[in-house]
C-alpha cells in the first residue's frame, strides 16, 4: 500500500505511512518542513518531467476538421538516479537532532531512494527529554524505479496549420481514501504550412506549447497512527512544455520526429488537518503544520515513431532530459 499510493499521487512514499510522518513531526516543525523538504524534492521533480511529455507525435498539423484521440503512458525512470536517491543530512542544519551512531552528516534516502536503518534522536535544549526514531526511505527500497503517468488527449485541426489539444485524467478514488485527477490544454502550429508548395516537402516543422495540472489527495485520518482529525495530503502540479518539432509526412506507413524543448513546473504538497503529537521533547498539537514547494526546468529532447494502419496509429518516443520518459500512445482518427 505505501508505494502503491506513493506513485499514484506522486507525492512522497511516506505519504501512505502515517506512522512516518508521525516520526517527522516529533522532530518539530521546522525540522519536518527542512527534511520533507529535501525528501520529496526529486519525487515531485521526476513527476514534473514525466506528465510534461506526449503532446504529439507528428509536426504535420491536421487539416480543419481532422482530429485523433489518444491513450498515452508514460514511464520516467529513476534507477540509476543515485544523486537523486540520496541526500546529505547535515545535523547543523537542524535544530536538536542527531545520529544515533555520532555522525555529524550522512547520505539519507530521498522519496525515491532505498537507503534503510538510519536512526536520529531529537531532544529538548537541555537533553532531558529524546525520542528516536528511523528516518524514511523511499520508493527503490519498495523495488520500484520508475513513476508511471497516463491520460487520454484529443487533438483537432482549426485553421491552416493550427491544431488544438486537451488531455484529461478523470478524477479516480483509490480505496476511498486516495484521489488523483489531471487535466491539461496545448497548441501546435505548422509553420510549413504557410509555405505555398507545403504539400510537397517531406518534412513538416511545428512549434507546441501545452500545459498540464495533476492533482492527487490522500487521506489517512482512518489509520490511527496519528492522533488528530482531518488528516491528509494534497499535492498539485502544473507543467510547461515548450516545443520545437520536425517529422517526415511522405512515408505511407511509418514515419519519424523529433524535438527539442524546455520545461518547466512547479510543486505544492500540503499536509493538512490536525496532528497530536505525544511523544518526544516538542509534544503539541498542530493544524495544517507545513507546505513545501518545488520549482523545475529544464532542456528536454525526444526521438519517436509513429505507425499508421488506416485510422489507427501507434507511436513510441524516448525523451531525454533530468528524468529520461519512455511515453507510448495509442491513436484513432482521421485526417
Amino acid at each position: 500500500m505505501k508505494q502503491f499510493i506513493g506513485l499514484l499521487l506522486l507525492t512522497c512514499s511516506w505519504g501512505a505511512n502515517a506512522q512516518s510522518l508521525n516520526n517527522i513531526l516529533t522532530a518539530g516543525i521546522e525540522n519536518a518542513e527542512r527534511f520533507t523538504d529535501a525528501y520529496t524534492a526529486p519525487v515531485t521533480e521526476s513527476a514534473i518531467y514525466g506528465i510534461s511529455n506526449g503532446w504529439y507525435n507528428s509536426a504535420d498539423a491536421k487539416p480543419l476538421g481532422g482530429f485523433e484521440i489518444s491513450v498515452v503512458g508514460n514511464i520516467t525512470g529513476f534507477r540509476n538516479k543515485d544523486d537523486k536517491k540520496s541526500f546529505e543530512l547535515d545535523i547543523d542544519d537542524y535544530e536538536n537532532l542527531s545520529f544515533t551512531d555520532g555522525s555529524q552528516s550522512k547520505q539519507v534516502a530521498t522519496g525515491l531512494g532505498d537507503i534503510t536503518g538510519v536512526e536520529v534522536i531529537i531532544s529538548d535544549d537541555n537533553g532531558l527529554f529524546s525520542e528516536r526514531f528511523e528516518l524514511p526511505s523511499g520508493l527503490a527500497s519498495e523495488d520500484f524505479n520508475f513513476i508511471p503517468s497516463g491520460y487520454l488527449q484529443a487533438s483537432v485541426g482549426l485553421i491552416k496549420g493550427l491544431e488544438v489539444k486537451a488531455r484529461f485524467l478523470p478524477k479516480i478514488d483509490f480505496e476511498d481514501s486516495a484521489e488523483i485527477s489531471l487535466f491539461g490544454a496545448g497548441l501546435q502550429y505548422d509553420f510549413t504550412k504557410l509555405l505555398p508548395a507545403d504539400k510537397l516537402l517531406p518534412v513538416a516543422i511545428s512549434a507546441v506549447i501545452g500545459y498540464t495540472n495533476l492533482d492527487g489527495t490522500y487521506d489517512f485520518t482512518d489509520s490511527n497512527l496519528v492522533d488528530g482529525e482531518n488528516q491528509r495530503i494534497d499535492a498539485s502540479f502544473n507543467t510547461w512544455n515548450f516545443s520545437a518539432v520536425v517529422s517526415t509526412r511522405k512515408i505511407p506507413v511509418i514515419n519519424f520526429y523529433g524535438g527539442l524543448g524546455y520545461i518547466t513546473g512547479t510543486s505544492d504538497i500540503d499536509v493538512l488537518g490536525e496532528y497530536v503529537v505525544r511523544s518526544g521533547p516538542f509534544q503539541a498539537t498542530y493544524t495544517d503544520p507545513f507546505s513545501v514547494s518545488n520549482n523545475v526546468s529544464g532542456v528536454t529532447a525526444n526521438i519517436g515513431t509513429k505507425l499508421k494502419l488506416g485510422f489507427f496509429r501507434l507511436n513510441v518516443e524516448y525523451n531525454i532530459a533530468q528524468f529520461n520518459t519512455l511515453t507510448a500512445g495509442i491513436n484513432f482518427g482521421f485526417r
